[in-house]
Formats: structure tokens, C-alpha cells, sequence
């Protein structure tokens, strides 16, 4: 075997043995879950999946059908509202030049650098003035002032990788500066605009302190607060997993990094 191969088992082995350290505290809650210690006692199948039947269906009744339907919500339109507003404000900050744009990227790297639980209080307070409190368009706001920022640093970060003689190149035959945005940014930019929707949606499919300070009634909760109410239900902890793992199989595939380095070769 050559000494290639050998580093690539290597490898393969560290890989292996960081993701069973990772993965080997789930097992208790997955199995739980499955019924696989009721198996292993000699369980019938039928039986077992009878039961396991029953306890996803009960997961899945309400409350808990209205905590995923609000997180789902909350998740997709942080996420498209990210999407819409990120790209254009990141697209600015990368190609702009000026005072406004450097105070603008200032602002934004200010808002990042301040650790949520911060935000959350004085948050709470305007909100209690105008009644958000307890209402999902008010907590979908709090998501959207956690993850935008993120948002528009990956677009403009990206956006610094994609030269600028493509948008040129665009202008000379006819398009505005839209049209190039739209035709050749935002084409190539495509990993960008996935990474920071993943990010964004794991964020706030995730997110705990927030739901658990500004909702009040039990049908506006949200998953990690209603999994707290209803005790830690083994069987709900991995139909909470399920829409994150879901979103990377899907989307991982379409990752690339440095797509459009060889659109100037000739240059």
C-alpha cells in the first residue's frame, strides 16, 4: 500500500472515531425513540411497531403539530427574508466604495459581534410597548435581527471572489447594473445564498432563549421551548432532528467553492 493510501485510511479512522465521539450521546435518545431496548428484550415486531406508531402519532398531535407548524414558519420566512435582503445589502457592501458603505459595514459587523442574550432584553421591553409579546411576527423579527447580519457578510464575502470584469463584461453587452446583478452574480453566488439559508434555518429551527422569553401561550411555542414542556420526549427530540438533517443531504451536494475562478483564464 502506498504511503497515499495509508495517510487516506489514516484519515478515514480519525474521521470515523471523532463522529462515533460525536454521535455515541444521541444513541440513548435515538434508541428511546425507537423502541430498540424493547426489541432487544424480545418485543414482537408487530408490537414494536405498533408502539412506535402510537408515539409518533402522538408527537405529532397537538400542541406539538403547532410548535413544528411555527417553527417551520418562522425557519422558511427567516429565510427567505434573509435571502431577499442579504444578497442585495451584501452585494453593496462588497462593491461599493465610500463613507455611508464603511459606516454600513461597521453597523452590521457591531450588531454581529454582540452576543444575543444582550439584545434580547431591551427587545423585550420595546416589543412589550407595541404588543409582540407572545406573537410570532414579533419573534420572527428577533430571528431576523439574529441571522440578517450573517447573512449579508457571507453574500459580500463571496461576492469579493466573483471578479468584477464578469459584471463588465455584462454591462459592455447591454445589461444595467440590475441586470448584471441578477444574470451574473447571483448565478454565481449561488453557494453563498444555500450556506447562509442553511445557517439561517438551523438558527432559528434551533433557537431556544428567544421563544422561551417572548412566548407566553402554549400553542405559540416553539419546538425547543414545547420539547421542554412536554418532558423531554425522546420520541419528539428526533422528529426535531429530522428538517436540519433533511436540509444538508439535500443542499450539500450543491456546494462549490471557486466556481467561477476560470471565467478569465484567457485574461
Amino acid at each position: 500500500m502506498s504511503r497515499e493510501s495509508q495517510r487516506r485510511w489514516w484519515r478515514f479512522a480519525i474521521v470515523m472515531v471523532i463522529c462515533a465521539a460525536v454521535l455515541y450521546p444521541l444513541e440513548g435518545t435515538v434508541s428511546s425513540a425507537l423502541g430498540i431496548n424493547a426489541l432487544r428484550a424480545g418485543l414482537p415486531v408487530g408490537a414494536w411497531f405498533q408502539g412506535l406508531r402510537q408515539s409518533v402519532g402522538f408527537a405529532l398531535q397537538p400542541p406539538s403539530q403547532y410548535w413544528f407548524e411555527n417553527s417551520l414558519m418562522l425557519a422558511v420566512g427567516a429565510v427567505i427574508v434573509c435571502t431577499l435582503l442579504g444578497a442585495p445589502a451584501g452585494y453593496v457592501l462588497a462593491r461599493a466604495r465610500g463613507r455611508a458603505v464603511s459606516t454600513y459595514a461597521l453597523v452590521i459587523f457591531l450588531l454581529q459581534s454582540f452576543p444575543p442574550v444582550v439584545l434580547l432584553v431591551p427587545l423585550f421591553l420595546l416589543f412589550a410597548r407595541i404588543n409582540l409579546i407572545d406573537n410570532l411576527f414579533g419573534l420572527g423579527l428577533v430571528y431576523l435581527a439574529l441571522t440578517l447580519s450573517f447573512a449579508v457578510w457571507m453574500f459580500a464575502a463571496y461576492v469579493d471572489t466573483i471578479p468584477i470584469e464578469l459584471e463588465e463584461a455584462a454591462w459592455m453587452d447591454g445589461c444595467s447594473v440590475f441586470g448584471g446583478f441578477f444574470r451574473v452574480v447571483l448565478r454565481n453566488a449561488l453557494p453563498a445564498m444555500l450556506t447562509s439559508a442553511i445557517f439561517t434555518f438551523l438558527t432559528v429551527w434551533n433557537e431556544y432563549m428567544a421563544a422561551f422569553i417572548f412566548m407566553r401561550s402554549i400553542n405559540n411555542y416553539t419546538l425547543g421551548v414545547g420539547l421542554q414542556a412536554a418532558g423531554h420526549s425522546p420520541t419528539l427530540a428526533v422528529l426535531i432532528a429530522l428538517p436540519p438533517v433533511l436540509v444538508f443531504v439535500l443542499l450539500n451536494r450543491y456546494f462549490s467553492v471557486g466556481g467561477v475562478g476560470g471565467s478569465l483564464a484567457g485574461r
